[in-house]
Protein backbone atom coordinates (compact mmCIF):
# COMPACT_ATOMS: atom_id res chain seq x y z
CA UNK A 1 0.00 0.00 0.00
CA UNK A 2 1.60 3.85 -0.82
CA UNK A 3 2.10 5.88 1.28
CA UNK A 4 0.88 9.09 2.16
CA UNK A 5 2.91 12.35 2.69
CA UNK A 6 1.60 15.45 3.28
CA UNK A 7 3.41 18.82 1.70
CA UNK A 8 2.87 20.90 5.02
CA UNK A 9 0.56 24.49 3.56
CA UNK A 10 1.67 26.81 6.77
CA UNK A 11 1.64 29.91 3.68
CA UNK A 12 5.34 30.23 3.28
CA UNK A 13 6.30 27.13 1.08
CA UNK A 14 7.30 26.71 -2.24
CA UNK A 15 4.69 24.22 -2.43
CA UNK A 16 4.33 24.11 -5.77
CA UNK A 17 7.31 23.32 -6.95
CA UNK A 18 7.89 20.57 -4.71
CA UNK A 19 4.71 18.99 -5.67
CA UNK A 20 5.54 19.07 -9.32
CA UNK A 21 8.78 17.33 -8.42
CA UNK A 22 7.31 14.60 -6.52
CA UNK A 23 4.75 14.16 -9.27
CA UNK A 24 7.65 13.48 -11.30
CA UNK A 25 8.42 10.59 -9.17
CA UNK A 26 5.57 9.30 -9.71
CA UNK A 27 4.92 10.15 -5.70
CA UNK A 28 1.11 11.39 -4.67
CA UNK A 29 1.17 13.82 -2.07
CA UNK A 30 -1.46 16.08 -0.40
CA UNK A 31 -1.51 19.60 0.58
CA UNK A 32 -2.62 20.46 4.03
CA UNK A 33 -2.72 22.36 6.51
CA UNK A 34 -5.91 21.02 8.55
CA UNK A 35 -4.33 18.66 11.16
CA UNK A 36 -6.49 16.31 10.93
CA UNK A 37 -5.14 15.48 7.62
CA UNK A 38 -1.72 15.82 8.81
CA UNK A 39 -2.23 13.54 12.21
CA UNK A 40 -3.45 10.64 9.13
CA UNK A 41 -0.29 11.26 7.17
CA UNK A 42 2.78 8.77 6.99
CA UNK A 43 5.49 11.50 6.44
CA UNK A 44 5.65 15.22 6.28
CA UNK A 45 7.83 17.75 3.95
CA UNK A 46 8.23 20.99 5.60
CA UNK A 47 9.14 23.48 2.73
CA UNK A 48 9.59 27.21 3.70
CA UNK A 49 10.64 30.83 2.01
CA UNK A 50 10.64 34.01 3.74
CA UNK A 51 11.09 34.81 7.73
CA UNK A 52 11.38 32.61 10.46
CA UNK A 53 9.63 34.94 12.68
CA UNK A 54 6.36 34.37 10.44
CA UNK A 55 7.15 31.02 9.86
CA UNK A 56 6.71 30.36 13.74
CA UNK A 57 3.78 32.23 13.82
CA UNK A 58 1.78 30.94 11.18
CA UNK A 59 2.23 27.00 12.47
CA UNK A 60 0.68 27.80 15.69
CA UNK A 61 -1.69 29.85 14.66
CA UNK A 62 -3.04 27.00 12.24
CA UNK A 63 -2.72 24.31 15.50
CA UNK A 64 0.23 22.70 12.97
CA UNK A 65 2.57 22.87 16.15
CA UNK A 66 1.15 20.35 18.49
CA UNK A 67 -0.14 17.75 15.54
CA UNK A 68 3.09 17.66 13.93
CA UNK A 69 5.17 17.57 17.14
CA UNK A 70 2.76 14.34 18.08
CA UNK A 71 3.32 12.51 14.44
CA UNK A 72 6.78 13.60 13.96
CA UNK A 73 8.49 13.29 17.67
CA UNK A 74 6.13 10.71 19.67
CA UNK A 75 5.22 8.78 16.34
CA UNK A 76 8.48 8.94 14.47
CA UNK A 77 7.15 9.72 11.27
CA UNK A 78 9.71 10.79 8.74
CA UNK A 79 9.89 14.33 7.88
CA UNK A 80 11.68 16.49 5.55
CA UNK A 81 12.62 20.16 6.22
CA UNK A 82 13.29 22.25 2.99
CA UNK A 83 15.66 25.49 3.31
CA UNK A 84 13.36 27.56 5.91
CA UNK A 85 11.71 24.04 6.78
CA UNK A 86 14.98 23.33 8.38
CA UNK A 87 15.75 26.21 10.08
CA UNK A 88 12.52 25.64 11.64
CA UNK A 89 13.46 22.03 13.33
CA UNK A 90 16.32 23.85 15.72
CA UNK A 91 15.64 25.65 18.64
CA UNK A 92 16.04 29.05 18.19
CA UNK A 93 16.86 31.71 15.41
CA UNK A 94 18.26 34.93 15.41
CA UNK A 95 16.40 36.37 12.49
CA UNK A 96 14.87 39.80 13.30
CA UNK A 97 15.59 39.16 17.26
CA UNK A 98 15.70 35.77 18.96
CA UNK A 99 12.64 33.48 18.34
CA UNK A 100 11.74 29.68 19.12
CA UNK A 101 11.85 26.91 16.66
CA UNK A 102 10.41 23.66 17.21
CA UNK A 103 13.76 22.38 18.55
CA UNK A 104 13.36 18.93 17.21
CA UNK A 105 17.26 19.18 16.73
CA UNK A 106 19.38 20.65 18.97
CA UNK A 107 20.99 23.97 17.30
CA UNK A 108 20.39 27.42 16.02
CA UNK A 109 19.86 29.83 13.23
CA UNK A 110 22.21 31.99 12.65
CA UNK A 111 23.28 34.99 9.88
CA UNK A 112 25.36 33.91 7.25
CA UNK A 113 28.86 35.45 8.42
CA UNK A 114 31.19 35.58 5.42
CA UNK A 115 33.95 37.11 4.52
CA UNK A 116 34.79 40.22 2.65
CA UNK A 117 33.38 40.51 -1.22
CA UNK A 118 31.00 37.16 -0.80
CA UNK A 119 27.44 38.25 -1.57
CA UNK A 120 24.50 37.25 1.11
CA UNK A 121 22.01 36.43 0.83
CA UNK A 122 23.76 32.95 -0.86
CA UNK A 123 22.23 31.92 -4.14
CA UNK A 124 22.80 29.45 -6.77
CA UNK A 125 24.92 26.61 -6.95
CA UNK A 126 26.97 25.29 -4.77
CA UNK A 127 29.04 21.41 -4.42
CA UNK A 128 27.97 19.18 -1.39
CA UNK A 129 30.41 17.83 1.00
CA UNK A 130 28.72 14.90 2.28
CA UNK A 131 29.66 13.64 5.85
CA UNK A 132 27.40 11.03 6.04
CA UNK A 133 26.06 8.85 3.06
CA UNK A 134 22.87 8.13 5.01
CA UNK A 135 19.27 7.12 3.29
CA UNK A 136 18.66 11.01 1.49
CA UNK A 137 21.97 11.01 -0.15
CA UNK A 138 22.35 7.27 -1.05
CA UNK A 139 23.67 6.99 -4.54
CA UNK A 140 24.78 10.71 -4.55
CA UNK A 141 28.68 11.52 -5.45
CA UNK A 142 29.93 13.93 -3.22
CA UNK A 143 30.34 17.26 -4.51
CA UNK A 144 27.18 17.04 -6.47
CA UNK A 145 25.92 20.65 -7.35
CA UNK A 146 22.49 21.72 -5.47
CA UNK A 147 20.60 25.15 -5.01
CA UNK A 148 20.91 27.40 -2.25
CA UNK A 149 18.90 30.40 -1.46
CA UNK A 150 19.23 31.63 2.31
CA UNK A 151 20.68 34.37 4.48
CA UNK A 152 20.94 32.46 8.00
CA UNK A 153 22.27 29.00 8.42
CA UNK A 154 22.12 26.43 11.27
CA UNK A 155 24.82 25.97 13.46
CA UNK A 156 24.42 22.43 15.43
CA UNK A 157 26.52 19.98 16.88
CA UNK A 158 28.25 17.73 14.22
CA UNK A 159 26.72 14.55 15.18
CA UNK A 160 23.80 15.78 13.00
CA UNK A 161 25.67 17.34 9.90
CA UNK A 162 25.02 14.76 7.12
CA UNK A 163 26.50 17.30 4.63
CA UNK A 164 28.14 21.16 4.43
CA UNK A 165 28.90 23.46 1.73
CA UNK A 166 31.94 25.80 1.32
CA UNK A 167 31.07 29.54 0.82
CA UNK A 168 33.71 31.70 2.38
CA UNK A 169 32.40 29.53 5.24
CA UNK A 170 31.50 26.03 6.13
CA UNK A 171 27.85 25.87 5.87
CA UNK A 172 25.99 23.01 6.82
CA UNK A 173 23.85 22.06 4.10
CA UNK A 174 21.88 19.17 5.26
CA UNK A 175 20.88 17.70 8.81
CA UNK A 176 19.47 14.22 10.73
CA UNK A 177 18.08 13.21 13.71
CA UNK A 178 16.66 9.92 13.52
CA UNK A 179 13.50 10.33 11.57
CA UNK A 180 13.85 13.78 11.01
CA UNK A 181 16.04 15.13 7.26
CA UNK A 182 16.31 18.27 6.88
CA UNK A 183 18.17 20.36 3.68
CA UNK A 184 19.09 23.93 3.27
CA UNK A 185 19.57 23.29 -0.08
CA UNK A 186 16.26 22.92 -2.19
CA UNK A 187 16.40 19.56 -3.78
CA UNK A 188 13.06 20.59 -5.91
CA UNK A 189 15.13 23.51 -7.97
CA UNK A 190 18.30 21.15 -7.86
CA UNK A 191 17.78 19.54 -11.10
CA UNK A 192 19.08 15.31 -11.28
CA UNK A 193 20.68 15.58 -7.67
CA UNK A 194 17.21 17.11 -5.91
CA UNK A 195 15.05 14.38 -7.40
CA UNK A 196 17.13 11.99 -6.40
CA UNK A 197 17.48 13.39 -2.84
CA UNK A 198 13.54 13.22 -2.67
CA UNK A 199 13.64 10.02 -3.86
CA UNK A 200 15.41 8.95 -1.03
CA UNK A 201 13.38 10.43 1.67
CA UNK A 202 10.15 8.61 -0.51
CA UNK A 203 12.19 5.42 0.02
CA UNK A 204 12.86 6.41 3.55
CA UNK A 205 8.95 6.66 4.07
CA UNK A 206 7.80 3.56 1.77
CA UNK A 207 10.16 1.44 4.29
CA UNK A 208 8.55 2.74 7.38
Amino acid sequence: MSKTIVIVDYGMGNIQSVKNALAFLGQDCITSNDPDVISKADAYILPGVGAFPKAMKNLEELGLVEVLQEQVINKKKPLLGICLGMQLVAASSEELGGYEGLNWIPGRVVPLNVAEGIKVPHVGWNDLIIANATSIFKNIENGSNVYFDHSYHFVCDEKYVIATCSYGTSVVAAVQKENIYAAQFHPEKSQTVGLKVLRNFVNVVSQC
